[in-house]
C-alpha cells in the first residue's frame, strides 16, 4: 500500500505542474502556477482518523484510501486548485456526502466532484465519460449522495475566500459488478469481467508492472446456445485477426487508457497459466477488456512491480515511438 501511494505521489508531483483540467469547467485560467507547483511536491497520504482537518500546506493534493469526515477551511484568498484523490478496494465504490459547503461563487470559488480520477486533462476511466460524472457546486452543497461507478473518485476545489470551506463524509460501499478497477496496491490478482454486457472494462495499476495471465475466457462462452466450451488455448493478436472480443495488454503515459500502447491482444479459452509474463515499462500498466456483448468474458491477471533490472528487457516501453 505504501509503495502504491508513493508511486501516485511521484506521478502527481511530476506531472501536475500544469493546471488541472475539469471537463466542463475553466480552471486553467485561474490557477496560481507557483502555488500549485509547490503544493504538489507535498502530497502525502491521509492518516486513518475518522475526522480530519485538511492542512492546505501539506494536503493540497491528497491521496486517501480511508473512510471518514474531511474538513477544509481556506487560509487565504488565493485561487489555488487542490484535490482529494480517493481510492478503495477493487470491489468497492466511493460514496461522498457534503455535510456543508460555504464556498462563494462570486469570487470564483468552486468545488467539483469527479466520478473517477483526473490529471493533466486526462480522465480515468476514459471509455464512459458523461455529464453525470461531473458535479460542480458553490454557494449551495449537493443535496444527494455522490457515488462513483468504480473504486476511484476525486474532489477538486478552489476556495479563494479566507475562512470559507466545506466538509465531506467518505464511505466505501459494495460494488457487486466492478468493471473499471484501479488496483489498490502495486501487486495483486483480479478477475476482469464484462458480465455479458457490451462495452469496455479496464484494470489499471499506476506503476510499471509484470502482468501474468492466470485464466482466460474471452470470445468463447456465448450468452446463449452452446453449453460445452472446448479450450482453444490463448490466441494472440486478436485485433489483427478481426476478433471483436479481446483483451489488450499494454501501458499508457497518463490516465487515458484509450491512448494506451498495446503489447498484445488476447482472446480464447485457456484455463492454464501463461508460460511467461508480460513486462510493461510504462507509467501506467493497463489491461482493457473489449466486449461485443455476445459473450460472458473474463480474464484473471496477476500484477507485480516491474523491477529495475527488468526494465531494459521489458516487452513494452512506453514513449519509444515518440523519440
Amino acid at each position: 500500500m505504501r509503495a502504491f501511494l508513493y508511486i501516485v505521489v511521484v506521478a502527481l508531483a511530476s506531472d501536475a505542474v500544469r493546471c488541472l483540467y475539469l471537463p466542463g469547467a475553466e480552471f486553467g485560467g485561474l490557477r496560481n502556477s507557483a502555488s500549485s507547483l509547490s503544493r504538489f511536491a507535498r502530497v502525502r497520504r491521509l492518516p486513518r482518523p475518522s475526522h480530519r482537518v485538511i492542512d492546505p500546506n501539506e494536503d493540497c493534493f491528497l491521496v486517501t484510501s480511508d473512510e471518514g469526515e474531511l474538513f477544509f477551511k481556506s487560509p487565504s484568498d488565493e485561487p489555488t486548485v487542490c484535490g482529494i484523490y480517493m481510492i478503495a478496494e477493487p470491489d468497492k465504490k466511493i460514496e461522498v456526502v457534503f455535510n456543508y459547503l460555504d464556498v462563494p461563487c462570486d469570487n470564483g470559488g468552486l468545488v467539483a466532484w469527479i466520478d473517477g480520477w483526473e490529471l493533466n486533462g486526462q480522465v480515468w476511466p476514459a471509455d464512459s465519460w458523461d455529464d453525470d460524472r461531473l458535479v460542480e457546486s458553490c454557494d449551495k452543497r449537493p443535496n444527494r449522495k455522490l457515488v462513483s461507478r468504480q473504486n476511484a473518485a476525486l474532489i477538486q476545489y478552489r476556495v479563494p475566500a479566507q475562512g470559507k470551506g466545506f466538509a465531506v463524509t467518505i464511505r466505501h460501499v459494495r460494488n457487486a459488478r466492478p468493471c473499471n478497477v484501479m488496483l489498490f496496491g502495486t501487486e495483486g490478482v483480479f478477475t476482469l469481467r464484462n458480465h455479458g454486457e457490451t462495452g469496455n472494462c479496464t484494470l489499471i495499476t499506476v506503476s510499471p508492472s509484470t502482468v501474468q495471465v492466470l485464466d482466460l475466457n474471452v470470445g468463447q462462452t456465448a450468452k446463449k446456445g452452446r453449453l460445452l466450451e472446448l479450450e482453444t488455448g490463448t490466441i494472440h493478436h486478436c485485433t489483427k485477426r478481426g476478433l471483436p472480443d479481446h483483451v489488450d495488454i499494454g501501458g499508457a503515459s497518463g490516465l487515458d487508457h484509450t491512448k494506451m500502447e498495446v503489447f498484445d491482444s488476447l482472446c480464447g479459452l485457456d484455463s492454464n497459466e501463461a508460460r511467461r509474463a508480460s513486462l510493461i515499462a510504462c507509467e501506467d500498466t493497463v489491461a482493457r477488456l473489449v466486449s461485443s456483448g455476445k459473450y460472458h468474458n473474463s480474464i484473471t491477471l496477476a500484477f507485480t512491480p516491474l523491477s529495475l533490472d527488468d526494465i531494459e528487457h521489458a516487452d513494452l516501453i512506453c514513449g519509444l515511438n515518440d523519440l
